[in-house]
């Protein structure tokens, strides 16, 4: 197994994340996480979304080490996680979200994260408990990956499917038509494929405030996935030109939903999520709380409350959901 470690990077990128300088520990320590070990695991997993990987392909870190190891890539399921349906929805899901939204330019890293869980003891979907995904997603984009169709829309989602156990990002072309290109598969008039997955064990509900997903565009270049637990890392790269997301990334949603096909993620009531939604645009304005911005199909059976943004960095938004 190849190990490309980033040593002139390592100390740039601990001395930057928002939480401080806080030293990495050189090994686990036993028993119950302490404040210290859990703020250092947190530093840890704002450096390992900010170390690139080194090349195309799928990639694995452990917990205190910023050394991503190459592994191999698997198939990502064949599994739409659709556009909104134009239901009305009276919980979170299928365009009732929040998205974070640039006032000018373009995005080129989001990082979805879960900054509060109050109450969440069970969560279920389609298949039973801990059924879920959590998606990163662009807004709908007039790009070259269209090919001149004039209704069409392109659209990318950066995906981890907790059934399935994978991350990978999923590609859309909105209103192709009934023909898709070669390699797309036809869903309703809409066309999408998927990037090379890799494994990503399948995390129980109660992990939920330690799971992040950061999703980063380059033009000409590649698109890459990072999703993170409380101690591991796993990352996933695809051509940027699939869908062109470099040249026309405005918005992101985050959240939890359904694992695909338009499912809901069900959780217990007195459920609290804060979510957070971070970006990088080459400013440190805030964005927007883009209201009813949500592009996924998929629910959760929460309700919306305030959003609020930040400055910084990364500029932000963060709102709360609850039940």
């Amino acid at each position: 197994m190849k190990q490309i470690t980033y040593l002139p990077q390592i100390a740039r990128i601990v001395a930057a994340v928002v939480l401080g300088v806080v030293s990495i520990s050189n090994a686990f320590a036993g028993g119950p996480v302490d404040a210290a070990e859990a703020r250092n695991q947190e530093v840890w997993r704002e450096a390992i979304t900010q170390t690139e990987v080194p090349a195309q392909g799928c990639f694995h870190a452990s917990y205190p080490s910023l050394a991503w190891n190459k592994v191999e890539c698997v198939v990502a399921p064949n599994v739409p996680y659709r556009p909104p349906s134009g239901r009305i929805s009276q919980t979170v899901g299928d365009g009732d979200d929040y998205a974070s939204q640039v006032t000018s330019g373009l995005i080129t890293k989001t990082v979805g994260s879960f900054a509060k869980v109050k109450g969440v003891k069970t969560e279920s979907g389609l298949l039973g408990a801990n059924d879920y995904s959590l998606q990163l997603n662009s807004n709908f984009m007039t790009t070259a990956a269209c090919h001149h169709h004039s209704s069409c829309l392109s659209w990318e989602q950066f995906v981890y499917a907790s059934d399935h156990e994978t991350a990978f990002m999923q590609y859309w072309l909105i209103g192709y038509g009934d023909t898709c290109p070669n390699g797309w598969t036809s869903n309703s008039g809409s066309c999408y494929k998927n990037s090379a997955a890799v494994s990503a064990p399948s995390e129980p509900i109660s992990e939920l405030a330690h799971l992040k997903i950061s999703g980063n565009a380059v033009l000409n270049k590649r698109d890459t996935l990072t999703f993170t637990t409380a101690t591991e890392a796993y990352s996933t790269t695809g051509n940027d030109s699939v869908v062109d997301l470099a040249t026309a990334w405005q918005a992101s949603e985050f959240n939890i939903f359904g694992d695909g096909d338009g499912s809901s993620a069900n959780f217990n009531k007195g459920s609290v999520v804060r979510v957070r939604i971070a970006l990088t645009d080459g400013s440190t304005t805030a964005p927007t709380c883009a209201v009813n911005a949500g592009t996924t199909a998929e629910t959760n059976n929460l309700k919306l409350r305030t959003c609020v943004t930040g400055s910084a960095t990364m500029p932000w938004i963060a709102f709360t959901e609850s039940n």
